[in-house]
């Protein structure tokens, strides 16, 4: 029995379309990830702390390769190891918290940049959005013992507070202020295939 020719063309391209991968989402494992931050104090040293709340996806190309990835944060997590300190940055002093409740980044391109991979995205951060240019290191897919297919997505970036209204601060009379404008962010996510 022989095919029509429109048969055969339905044909092919239904085996091309199962050879066709799909996009792979993984979502962050917050029990294997963290999102931390350090701020310079008084001149002399440095203030770290970090967010326990977050959630949030990465999505893979047919390639493994980096497609898209998003992450919102709730401030309200944020942790210094010092409660009071934490109250004054929950405060309107610095994030108010209770009008501005996430910080949030949402990619709109991947590209390389002198060898390296570079996330394009929009990240908002108390009301204020700005394109953030993340470089970043991927890792895997990997099947873990359990056999889900995970990955590693880690980024370390440096932003100016005051870009996004967070301009408290007091001056010392030795020179500078209490608080750095700039903040070291560093972020080590796990994600596991949806």
């Amino acid at each position: 029995m022989t095919l029509s020719k429109s048969a055969r063309i339905i044909a092919l391209l239904l085996v091309q379309l199962q050879c066709v991968h799909a996009d792979e989402t993984y979502i962050i494992d917050k029990n294997h990830a963290s999102i931390g931050f350090a701020v310079s104090h008084l001149v002399i040293s440095k203030v770290k702390g970090n967010f326990a709340d977050f959630s949030g996806s990465i999505i893979l190309d047919e390639n493994n390769k980096l497609k898209e990835a998003t992450c919102t944060i709730k401030v309200s997590s944020i942790n210094t190891g010092i409660e009071k300190r934490d109250k004054h940055l929950l405060s309107a002093d610095f994030f108010d918290a209770e009008k501005f409740k996430e910080i949030t980044f949402r990619s709109t391109k991947v590209n390389q940049r002198g060898g390296k991979n570079i996330l394009l995205g929009d990240f908002t951060l108390h009301g204020v959005t700005k394109q953030l240019i993340l470089p970043f290191t991927l890792k895997g897919p990997i099947t873990d013992p359990w056999g889900a297919s995970r990955i590693g997505f880690a980024v370390e970036v440096v932003i100016n507070r005051t870009e996004y209204g967070l301009t408290w601060n007091k001056a010392l009379e030795s020179g500078g202020f209490i608080v750095g404008e700039n903040v070291e962010i560093e972020i080590n996510l796990e994600a596991k295939k949806q």
